[in-house]
């Protein structure tokens, strides 16, 4: 791949500290895009903040302006077990973006988009093959995802006992569903902030060094792909 594309919400200056100045910075609708030259890759990396509307705009301006052939979202997230505990490092291998909702006309499921089977979208499967043969730590997860920061155990078990999720955030719906629609590659790699019974005091705490962990996880499997 020659044109790997990075969206991050809020985990921008992890980005930075990690490379450094970019070669080039490109302000195209409101995003400022950062390009580096990585040798045998091109990395395009693009801040959407926070939210599926702002992750979707961003990651289709990846796959349309700079045509990207692979997009990797690395990013910090909720734990939603006693499992996932503050920096454990994890592999999305399903999303359901939880608070889509169209059964009162339709009948399909709860999260459930039309044209897909069942309420999960799924990142490319045999990108989730290779991130965990390249760091065999990883664990595969359920991402529970819509325009919602949840805090606390009572919140946070409620959607692991509804849907099976493992963790929680807000832009994983989006990036999976635009990638899949324009037929691109995607991969999400996502580090705790916040355990089971912690919130959002705990995220802000937390947010430089556990984005500085996930996207030291992300950058090795980016350059083993």
């Amino acid at each position: 791949m020659k044109k790997i594309g990075m969206l991050v919400a809020v985990e921008m200056d992890a980005v930075l500290r990690r490379y450094g100045t970019a070669e080039r910075r490109e302000k195209r609708s409101g995003f400022e895009i950062h390009v580096y030259d990585m040798g045998a890759y091109e990395l395009y990396a693009i801040r959407s903040g926070a939210g599926e509307i702002s992750a979707a705009a961003a990651t289709q301006m990846l796959i349309d302006r700079f045509e990207v052939e692979l997009v990797v979202n690395f990013g910090v997230v909720g734990g939603l077990t006693e499992e996932m505990a503050q920096t454990k490092t994890c592999v999305v291998e399903r999303v359901v973006h939880y608070d889509y909702d169209t059964t009162a006309y339709d009948h399909c499921l709860l999260g459930q988009y039309l044209g897909y089977p069942d309420e999960y979208l799924r990142p490319t499967p045999a990108l989730v093959e290779r991130a965990t043969a390249i760091c065999p730590e990883l664990k595969r997860v359920t991402d529970a995802s819509a325009d919602k920061f949840i805090e606390g155990r009572e919140a946070k078990s409620a959607l692991h006992e509804r849907w099976g999720a493992d963790i929680c955030e807000m832009e994983a719906a989006a990036v999976v569903l635009t990638c899949d629609r324009a037929g691109i590659p995607c991969l999400l790699i996502k580090t705790v902030s916040d355990g089971l019974t912690q919130g959002g005091e705990d995220f802000g705490t937390a947010l430089a060094h556990t984005s500085a962990l996930c996207l030291e996880v992300a950058d090795k499997i980016i350059r083993e792909l």
